[in-house]
């Protein structure tokens, strides 16, 4: 649950830059619609999951089923998102003027790439391909 703990909260503060970077540089979710700008959040899951499911296989003697990476990443997001999720209503109480059904659409999109990050990291991380 450690390892969870730091690649969680690692992802929640690579999060909470980027919505500050977005803000001090005047980009609005309105704004930044379909730009590249928006498109490199994407990159937190796969960072933060990745990394962390590596740093779990490490502790397990290099050896992990895909399960267990799964299992590891869910913690992870799980963590991650609650953080994140906390960082963002702050924000958007305080600065945005972003309607609730955008920011709900947002928070959908982001647990979809969440998924597809962490199926993407744990299969690429497994090391005993017959326990798939």
């Amino acid at each position: 649950m450690k390892n969870a703990l730091k690649y969680g909260l690692f992802m929640a503060i690579l999060s909470a830059i980027w919505i500050l970077t977005m803000h001090l540089t005047g980009f609005t979710p309105e704004r930044s619609k379909n730009s590249w700008i928006e498109f490199t959040s994407l990159l937190i899951p796969f960072i933060g999951l990745y990394l962390g499911i590596k740093a779990f296989r490490s502790l397990n003697g290099n050896s992990m089923s895909f399960f267990e990476g799964l299992i590891e990443g869910f913690k992870i997001l799980v963590i991650g998102a609650v953080i994140s999720g906390a960082i963002s209503f702050l924000y958007i109480s305080q600065f945005s003027e972003l309607s609730t059904t955008d920011y709900m659409q947002r928070v959908f999109g982001a647990l979809i790439i969440g998924v597809l990050a962490n199926l993407a990291c744990s299969l690429l991380l497994m090391t005993t391909p017959k326990h798939l």
